[in-house]
């Protein structure tokens, strides 16, 4: 099935790409971003914060934004 994955970390990106059917934003963020927590970021499908469980389904819209900027005082 295709999504369209919205990446906001450093430069950011958009791209639809494939994932497999029953594909949980948890996988979908480890497949994507393996070196990173996901702690550290703000995972959201179609515009609504979600679970790390939720199954994403066809057209649906994943966007990753980080909370914390690296050099950033707090």
């Amino acid at each position: 099935m295709k999504v369209l994955l919205i990446n906001n970390d450093g430069g950011g990106f958009a791209d639809y790409i494939e994932v497999a059917t029953g594909t949980t934003v948890s996988q979908l963020f480890e497949q994507r971003m393996a070196n990173a927590n996901a702690s550290d970021y703000l995972i959201r499908v179609n515009r609504q914060p979600c679970p790390p469980d939720q199954t994403l389904q066809d057209g649906d819209r994943i966007s990753i934004t980080p909370t914390k900027i690296e050099g950033a005082k707090s």
